[in-house]
């Protein structure tokens, strides 16, 4: 009876070594989990700290790019009227009246379009002495005009001027390019390759170097404003046509650039 309790008491406390009590072992398979996930931990942990050894260290420069580019404008725009005096209002609008339809004329007929003839300016005012009478009345009408033909530009002014005559008002001529896209976009890419320059030159001077951007600013661009001719003294003279030079212009664009920089 004793030695059979005995025998009992053993097997179950060596049931009991190698059992959980789910019933599954605990052997090696277990103790190569443990070290497996000490091992991914530990390898977390050293990518983590290197990870923060290698990244930004959180400083930044700004600096400034340009760039420009130039090309021919195709575009020339110009003010020209008329101005009549008369005795009175009545006689000097219907004189201006028209002139400016021969003015009108003339220009359709040497190439520039309607939809680009817009009336800038109707004045009428009276002319007086200097004790105050008045002596008569003026009538000034002006057209805001623009053309892409400039081969042609020089012979229509030289028109308007004949079809006119003396009463002829031109209030200066300036050139522009219609399409600036390609223009900007290219002044834009240099502009940021001058910023990256010019960072990397600074970055190098602090033992540093440039990291990835972190804030671009696209500042308003600016042009030469085109080309600009004074009123001429008497256009009528002028013989053939009307010299004009377009010359060139300049797009000019401006970034701000802030870029990290690397320890």
């Amino acid at each position: 009876m004793s030695d059979h309790h005995d025998a009992s008491t053993d097997q179950a406390h060596h049931d009991h070594d190698h059992w959980n009590p789910r019933g599954r072992r605990r052997g090696p398979r277990f103790a190569f989990l443990i070290v497996f996930a000490a091992v991914i931990a530990a390898i977390a942990f050293i990518g983590e700290s290197l990870g923060h050894a290698s990244s930004s260290s959180g400083a930044t420069i700004s600096v400034t790019g340009s760039g420009t580019v130039t090309s021919k404008p195709d575009t020339m725009s110009f003010e020209i009227g008329v101005q009549n005096v008369a005795v009175s209002a009545k006689s000097a609008l219907a004189e201006n009246n028209t002139q400016m339809n021969m003015l009108e004329s003339s220009l359709l007929s040497h190439g520039i379009l309607k939809k680009n003839m817009q009336t800038s300016g109707l004045n009428i005012y009276a002319n007086t002495s200097q004790g105050g009478a008045i002596t008569g009345f003026t009538v000034q009408d002006n057209l805001n005009v623009t053309t892409h033909k400039l081969k042609s530009a020089g012979a229509a002014l030289d028109a308007a001027a004949n079809a006119v005559g003396n009463n002829i008002q031109l209030n200066g001529v300036t050139f522009s390019i219609s399409n600036q896209s390609k223009l900007l976009a290219s002044a834009r890419a240099r502009a940021i390759q001058n910023a990256h320059t010019e960072a990397t030159q600074i970055a190098k001077g602090a033992d540093t170097t440039v990291g990835s951007i972190a804030r671009v600013t696209d500042q308003e661009n600016t042009g030469t404003g085109g080309v600009f001719y004074p009123v001429a003294t008497s256009l009528k003279a002028a013989t053939g046509s009307v010299p004009i030079q377009a010359g060139s212009q300049s797009i000019n664009v401006q970034v701000s650039v802030v870029y990290h920089l690397s320890s």
